[in-house]
């Protein structure tokens, strides 16, 4: 049950990561990349685009 409920947290959080990099100023191409990397490696490829992954125009201040 516990590993259920791990898995739809990171399907959520997976599927907020997709929707921020998809609606960013990014490239398209800096978009495909992120978005393959969070659907290949669902975990890391979070952590990554949390770490270093594209911005809205509203965080750039």
């Amino acid at each position: 049950m516990e590993y259920g409920i791990f898995g739809i947290i990171i399907l959520v959080l997976d599927i907020y990561a997709i929707y921020q990099t998809l609606t960013s100023s990014a490239s398209t191409a800096a978009k495909v990349v992120w978005t393959l990397v969070i659907l290949i490696l669902p975990v890391l490829g979070f952590i990554a685009w949390l770490i270093a992954g594209p911005r809205g125009a509203s965080a750039s201040v």
